[in-house]
Parts: structure tokens; sequence; C-alpha cells
């Protein structure tokens, strides 16, 4: 959501920019582009079709695996004694492999015909504005310790513009259509096994409208659930940190100017590079809290935002303030659930997850102090270990799982 809330705040952050000049702000952001490799990792790419035909982009990240344990190898090794008894040593029995370099009398057999079952798979949906390489640090963290999806929702990074949001007739885009896309995505990406949902702001919705429509699709493979600085519903209720009379105002305009501005779409792009500098601050007030965020991931966040068409955030904009999954949230009643939100968020305010919270009274609610909306980027050492944590619980990788250092975006000396 951080594409339209940028606007009640504009004039401050012009004031504070007009001291550094735009060269120096520009050779700036090029510096930085070029120093922080975020959002460079890649996985298996793959494609599923959403119900009205449009295209998803997603990478599979699978698990390291060389001792046979990512199914393609399933063995069983025998001691030479029961080899002894029961086939006559280790090279006596055709069935049998020995081992290089194994003892007399060890030898390995291969279980043929026996399947082993599907590894938990984790599925992490991104926000509005965004895309799956918002999640850079979780995936560096838990890259290769566990299966995982990212996924591109729909008109956002590599997936295809929404095909009902392209035809004459255009449909709006709802959270509904974002929870089918979700199915979509897991039929084509993880058909089988068990499954971990993790989803960010509106990825978080997109969960919810999920579970609302194929509750028996939770029941019987979701075995975990993150949440991660979004809602349940009354988003119209928000303020952006803004004077009651000013969002007030900016709630009656906003939805006619964003079909205005989406009608427009080239002229409005080369204004937004035009003034570059002063959505950069607002996306830095909308996404971060703490101060020192490491520049290249404050620049990071805004490339990933910047890189979202106005049309589309014209087109997804209505679908917040229709959203109400609160009701679908009892499908998650039985299933380990992580619900985590920056203290300080302006988008989707700590109350909204504590109101989550209320509803899923058996989930870890974390609230993370002096963090913003872009929490995983903000502060992703903490997001990754209360979310290897949750992985560690429902069995989708071994307690002593150690996800590293990966996520420390503070400055130097900060």
């Amino acid at each position: 959501m951080l594409g339209v809330t940028a606007s009640g705040a504009a004039a401050g952050v012009a004031i504070e920019r007009l001291t550094v000049s735009r060269g120096t702000r520009r050779r700036a952001r090029l510096a930085l582009d070029a120093s922080g490799p975020y959002g460079a990792l890649r996985g298996t790419p793959g494609r599923a079709i959403a119900d009205d035909g449009t295209e998803l982009y997603y990478e599979v990240d699978e698990i390291d695996a060389t001792d046979g344990t990512d199914g393609t190898d399933a063995t069983d090794e025998i001691d030479g004694a029961d080899a002894a008894a029961g086939a006559g040593g280790a090279t006596g029995d055709p069935g049998g492999v020995a081992a290089p370099g194994a003892a007399p009398g060890f030898r390995r057999r291969r279980l043929f015909g026996r399947k082993p079952p599907a590894p938990v798979t984790v599925v992490f949906s991104h926000g509005y504005c965004l895309n799956q390489d918002s999640w850079h640090f979780q995936r560096a963290a838990l890259r290769g310790l566990v299966r995982t999806v990212h996924w591109d929702q729909r008109s956002h990074g590599r997936s295809g513009r929404g095909a009902a949001q392209r035809a004459p007739d255009a449909v709006p885009v709802s959270i509904d259509q974002l929870g089918r896309d979700l199915k979509a995505v897991i039929d084509a990406a993880a058909p089988e096994g068990p499954l971990v949902l993790v989803g960010h702001s509106m990825g978080g919705m997109t969960v919810m409208a999920l579970a609302d429509r194929y509750p028996e699709l939770v029941r019987d493979r979701v075995v975990g659930v993150a949440l991660v600085g979004t809602s349940s519903g009354r988003l119209g209720e928000v303020n952006y940190g803004l004077p009651l009379a000013g969002v007030n105002a900016i709630r009656r305009v906003l939805p006619g100017v964003l079909r205005a501005l989406g009608s427009q779409a080239d002229l409005v792009e080369r204004g937004r590079r035009a003034t570059a500098d002063l959505f950069a601050g607002l996306i830095k007030r909308y996404s971060f809290s703490s101060k020192d965020v490491d520049p290249a991931v404050a620049r990071f966040a805004e490339r990933l935002i910047e890189s979202t068409p106005i049309d589309v955030v014209a087109e997804f904009y209505p679908a917040f303030d229709e959203h109400d999954k609160a009701r679908a949230l009892s499908v998650f009643l039985e299933t380990p659930a992580l619900v985590l939100a920056g203290e300080k968020d302006l988008v989707t305010p700590s109350s909204h997850s504590e109101a989550i919270g209320d509803l899923l009274p058996d989930a870890e609610l974390v609230l993370v102090p002096d963090a913003g909306h872009l929490v995983m980027l903000e502060h992703p050492e903490t997001v990754t270990d209360r979310l290897a944590d949750l992985l560690a619980r429902v069995g989708a990788v071994p307690a002593e799982t150690n996800v590293g250092t990966h996520g420390n975006t503070a400055q130097p000396g900060g």
C-alpha cells in the first residue's frame, strides 16, 4: 500500500531535500544500486495460470541434499552381520550394491519403488507495489534448508498483467482473486505435501483469502502460517500518520485521482521519474522507522515500489477498503501461527496484527520495536529468526537449524 500513502506527506519531504542537489542524489542512487546485491537471488522459474488466464511467475528454491533426502535416491544401509545371515555377504546378493570403500560385510541396498514423502514447502506472498524480491533476506537465510516458493502477484514483478483488468469490460482486482491466484501457484509449484504460508501486507490478505475460499486445503495441507505486517480488515480507518481532516480529504478524492492518473500512465510515469527524489523520501517514511537502515536497503525498497506502474497502483487500491477476512482466520485456529508487525507501521498499523492475534489466541504475536511497514527488510534477522522458529516447530527444518546472520541492515557503527 506504499504506492498510495505517499501523497499526504509530500511537502515535508520536499523541504528536507532542498539542501542537497539533484545531481548529487542521482549519483548516490546509482552508487547504492551498484553496492547492494539485494533482489539478485534467483531460483528455478515456473509459470502458473490463474482462473482468468493471467500468467503468474514463481521461482522454487529446492533443498540442498546429497544423501538422498531430496527424494531422488532413497537407500537403506544394512550391517554386515544381517547381510551375511540373510544374503551371503556384501557381494553375494545380486540385489545388493556394495558401497565403495565399505568395510567387508557391509552393503547398501537401493529401495526401488518407494517414494519418500514430499518435503514441506514454504510459500512466500509479497505485498502491494512490491515483488517476490522483498523477501530477499529470508530467502537467503533459508536457501537450501527448506523448499521455498516465491511468486509475483498479478501485475507485479515478472507476472503478467491481470487478464481481467486488461479486458474491455475490466473487472477490478479483488483480494478474493489474489487468493485464487495463490491456489493456482500452489497447484503448479507444490501440488502435494505440507505447506507453510507466509504473507506480508497484501500477501497476508492473499493468504486469508485462500483460507476463505479453500478451507479444506488449509486443513489438509497447511502446517504453519506467518502473517507479517498485514490486516484482516477495517483498512478504511487507517490514517497513515496524517491528521484526521487531511486523511479524510484524501480518502474522498484519492480513488478518482488514481483512476485519472491510471488513464494517463505514460505521462504520470515521466512525472514520477522527474520527482524521484521526493518519492524516495516518502517511500522511506512509509517503509521504515529506524534511523540506521542501510541506505542500499532503502534504495532497494525504493526500486521495488517505483517499478509498479501507476495504473496497477490504481486498479488494486479499491480492493483494500473492501477487504474483510476476519472470519476466515478461524480456519487457522488449529494451525501453528506467527503474527508479526513493526510497532511503528503507518500502513498496516500493529493494532491490526494485535486484532489478528486476538482471533488466533494460540499464535505467537511479535511486535518489533522501531520498525515500519517493511519490517522484513528493516529488521530481517528478527523476522527470519521468528520464521525459522515457526518452521522448526512444524518440523520443516531441524530444531537446531542456524539461519546465520543474513540481513544485518544497520549502517556501520549504527
